[in-house]
């Protein structure tokens, strides 16, 4: 509270030199980046992406094979978006070549792919294109480790994703003959997953076209389609991609606007209206300091007792001897005090007996007390007899017997 008040004072004593400056000097707004970025639309922050490149492939078998002779064509296709400066996601189409050696069982389920004179070290060469969707999740490692900035030239992307393959290879009639023809690319009825990461180089050059390079690593699922198929292992391929990329408007992200009050020319006079505020304020700081330590004076509410209070065992509305004698002297203050009223009010307690009991325990005990007061010569007019169907002291059943009660008290 003390805080707040201080805050107050503060600004009515500013307020009139800031509103001055305000009219002569005019605000600007502007973007702050260091509040953070804001989410763009749906349809912002798309891009498309193609690339070129090629791969080397790796598994027990395909190793043997001569690593200058294993090297083979890529491509991709990708169309994404990014969701914020850091996280995007691109969903595309991926062609993979990849060269090997395949074990000789497997010229047992595909004669017209491998034959005697295609052997190197007593495997049969092999080439597959492998084509399908990928989709890959997409990290900006330069904005999440050096913030956002527009018009940055490079950028540092990992990603991580995974897809499907269709298989296919190329089919000979008449293998290793003068016969021998070629049928074209085939699908050999392998469908095989693929896992995959890597690292974009992003270029920048301009504000709608990057150059990239892709180092990928690819994991792919060689699972058998048919009895007989042997290549149940994972491999491995190692790809480098040069691309292009464009991106759709709208391609930066906004930073929350903020407004900036320029710097005024002379600020003599409000150091002055500061300095006078200051002192203002440690003056009221010493009123309410004394304010608060001097002693506050306690109201006394004095609460009117009742002239009489009589007591009664539980279900018992007779008077003893004691309780006729407290009449007789309460009867001689009523007719000492002629022109005072006075309210004659039966109790019962609520917590044993019912309503029925108790209502008759409350009019008996008060007709009792009115019976005495009435016989030591107190005029009907002077007073009321009545009952209360409440308790009379409400502090719980353990209290109970408070309540089993007659009271005598001036009328209000």
């Amino acid at each position: 509270m003390k805080k707040v008040f201080l805050a107050l004072v503060s600004v009515l004593f500013l307020c009139p030199t800031l509103f001055a400056q305000e009219a002569a000097q005019e605000v600007t707004y502007v973007e702050d980046p260091s509040q953070g970025y804001l989410f763009n639309r749906m349809k912002d922050n798309w891009f498309i992406t193609a690339e070129g490149g090629a791969g080397i492939y790796f598994s027990p078998n395909d190793s043997k094979r001569d690593w200058l002779d294993r090297w083979s064509p890529a491509a991709s296709l990708y169309v994404g978006k990014w969701f914020s400066p850091i996280i995007g996601a691109r969903l595309g189409v991926n062609w993979l070549q990849t060269k090997g050696l395949a074990d000789p069982q497997d010229a047992t389920t595909y004669p017209g792919i491998y034959w005697e004179d295609n052997k190197v070290d007593g495997h049969y060469k092999q080439v597959f294109n492998h084509v399908g969707p990928v989709v890959d999740v997409m990290f900006n490692l330069t904005n999440w480790a050096c913030g956002y900035k527009p018009g940055r030239k490079y950028n540092l992307t990992a990603y991580v994703g995974a897809g499907g393959y269709w298989t296919f290879a190329k089919v000979y009639n008449n293998p290793g003959t003068p016969e021998q023809t070629d049928e074209g690319w085939n699908e050999i009825n392998d469908r095989v997953l693929t896992f995959r990461g890597g690292i974009i180089n992003s270029f920048n050059v301009s504000k709608q076209v990057q150059l990239s390079l892709d180092i990928r690593y690819s994991g792919i699922d060689n699972h058998p389609d048919e009895p007989g198929m042997r290549w149940n292992k994972t491999s491995h391929d190692l790809q480098a991609y040069l691309g292009v990329t464009y991106l759709f408007k709208k391609r930066e992200w906004n930073a929350p606007i903020v407004p900036v009050c320029p710097e005024p020319e002379n600020c003599d006079a409000i150091l002055a209206r500061l300095q006078a505020a200051d002192a203002r304020i440690a003056d009221l700081e010493q009123q309410l300091k004394a304010c608060l330590e001097r002693p506050v004076e306690k109201e006394v509410i004095e609460e009117k007792a009742p002239l009489a209070t009589i007591y009664y065992p539980i279900n018992v509305s007779k008077l003893t001897r004691k309780d006729i004698e407290i009449c007789k002297a309460c009867a001689q203050v009523m007719l000492d005090n002629p022109e005072t009223k006075y309210v004659i009010t039966g109790w019962a307690d609520n917590y044993t007996g019912n309503d029925q009991i108790n209502t008759r325990l409350r009019k008996n005990r008060v007709a009792g007390v009115e019976k005495q007061l009435l016989r030591a010569g107190v005029p009907a007019e002077q007073f009321e007899a009545t009952i209360n169907h409440n308790n009379l002291v409400d502090l719980g059943e353990k209290y109970q017997a408070l309540g089993r009660a007659v009271t005598i008290e001036e009328a209000e």
